[in-house]
């Protein structure tokens, strides 16, 4: 299977319309001849279309030179990651590797051809003066059937795709196409396709003082369900992101679960704290890996004594595929949708009738609840003391996370203040990455004397990381300070 990133836009134009010179559109020098392709594509779904209500878009197209199984997951005008798969013999349903893929889009429910979209494609490149393909502009004349409620459309739509060029060559492309009369599109062709049913699942934006809070579990799901296939794959930034996801959403249960039902709410943050350990272990391996074997190259040679790098590499590769392969277990578990079915009754169903003023004294009291909690840490010293400034970052978190919730109203008092508890989480995750870096090293240190191996490297290494964790406590106080400030907080005591 194959991944590539897509970065591309597309327009429509009016009957007639002409495809204008797009030659000095940021470096572009000559236009190649056009050649003319046929492309039929089936568009899998679920009944009530998830995948495409949730970003994603699953074909098996034939013709082009690309023919086969696509999964495209993004939103259309951005980059979207696309996953190819092979035409294979038997074409009856998409491949499980692709199956895997939407677990988290489609709940793990099965998908039928839900659209068919033909298209006759006259597709030239844009050339810089080396010969460069810098983007591929393609008219496509395209013709769609809804396969479950019969609607056929018809329209002519132009697709810019960059090859080699940058963002910039698209928006001067765009400005060009615009000039000549073309329109925006702001939706894929499965979602021109299947546009009368799309509809009737259209959510609305939830509204009132809860509102802010359901807009904020609503978009930590999506970011899970974003993150998901990559995430499956071992993406480190896709881990990343969904592990925060989990995060932001236990914190905002828990800050605001006098919204909904108490026993749901809890179990939910329970299975989510299992879905982030299991991302924490992949991505936490992947961060440690790096951070170690940066450390051992920053060494002068002769201060590395012994196949340090080498056994650093060999215990975290086998750390890794140990913990990715955990991590796929839980996303193919029959608990992961209905962990994610459960998530959209909560996120989509109302919440309980609250003012404007309880939510407001929930932020005041996540953002009090971190503030004692970190100044009881920073009055406790030793290995204590390392693990109270740890659940103090935990409830720093907690609070910008609330502060989050109340950004979109609140404006820029409240990005403040984020901005603020950023910089002072970040400190103190620093202080843990040393604690934890320590400790990996005393491990690995003891592996090796017991291979008979030198140990004084990963000595060096421990007492580094000590002496720099001895530097963060005047810049935690000085950033707590900063967090604290009049100035910053005064629009939490407003109302």
């Amino acid at each position: 299977m194959a991944t590539v990133v897509e970065r591309e836009r597309k327009y429509s134009g009016d009957e007639g319309f002409r495809l204008p010179d797009l030659t000095g559109c940021g470096g572009v020098v000559t236009m190649s001849d056009a050649t003319v392709s046929d492309l039929d594509a089936v568009y899998w779904d679920t009944d009530d279309l998830l995948l495409l209500r949730s970003g994603h878009a699953l074909r098996r197209r034939t013709g082009g030179h690309d023919a086969g199984w696509h999964l495209k997951v993004g939103a259309v005008g951005g980059a979207r990651v696309e996953h190819r798969f092979p035409a294979g013999a038997s074409d009856d349903g998409p491949p499980p590797e692709l199956v895997a893929l939407i677990r988290a889009a489609s709940r793990g429910r099965p998908v039928a051809p839900a659209a068919r979209v033909v298209n006759r494609r006259r597709e030239r490149g844009l050339l810089d003066a080396d010969g460069r393909v810098l983007a591929e502009v393609a008219e496509d004349d395209v013709r769609s059937e809804d396969l479950v409620d019969g609607t056929e459309r018809a329209w002519h739509e132009i697709e810019i795709e960059l090859v080699e060029g940058d963002e910039g060559l698209l928006d001067v492309v765009g400005e060009r196409l615009h000039a000549a009369g073309a329109r925006d599109v702001a939706v894929s062709k499965s979602h021109r396709a299947v546009a009368a049913r799309i509809e009737r699942f259209d959510d609305q934006e939830p509204d009132g003082p809860a509102g802010q809070v359901l807009a904020y579990v609503r978009a930590q799901r999506d970011a899970i369900v974003g993150n998901h296939a990559a995430a499956y794959q071992g993406g480190e930034d896709a881990v990343h992101d969904m592990r925060v996801a989990t995060r932001r959403l236990r914190a905002t249960l828990r800050t605001f679960r006098g919204l909904w039902d108490r026993r749901e709410s809890e179990t939910l943050r329970a299975e989510l704290r299992e879905l982030g350990g299991e991302l924490g272990r992949v991505r936490d391996t992947q961060v440690m890996a790096v951070r170690l074997t940066d450390a051992v190259h920053e060494l002068p040679d002769d201060l590395v004594l012994g196949p340090v790098a080498a056994r650093i590499r060999e215990r975290f590769a086998a750390d890794l595929a140990e913990a990715t392969a955990a991590l796929r277990s839980a996303l193919d578990a029959d608990s992961y949708p209905a962990l994610l079915t459960r998530l959209d009754r909560l996120a989509d169903g109302p919440p309980a009738d609250v003012g404007r003023r309880w939510v407001e004294r929930r932020v005041r009291r996540a953002v009090r609840r971190a503030d004692r909690r970190l100044d009881r840490a920073l009055a406790t010293t030793g290995p204590a003391g390392d693990a109270a400034l740890h659940e103090a970052r935990k409830k720093i978190k907690a609070a910008r996370y609330a502060v989050e919730v109340r950004e979109p109203a609140a404006g820029k008092p409240a990005a403040r203040l984020v901005k603020r508890f950023k910089a002072l989480q970040n400190l103190l995750g620093t202080h843990q990455d040393s604690v934890v870096t320590r400790e990996a090293l005393r491990r690995q240190a003891l592996q090796a004397y017991a291979d008979g191996e030198n140990t004084f490297t990963y000595g060096l290494l421990h007492a580094r990381q000590a002496e720099a964790a001895g530097h963060d406590r005047p810049a935690v106080l000085r950033a707590r300070d900063r967090a604290r400030h009049r100035k910053v907080r005064r629009w939490l005591k407003r109302g």
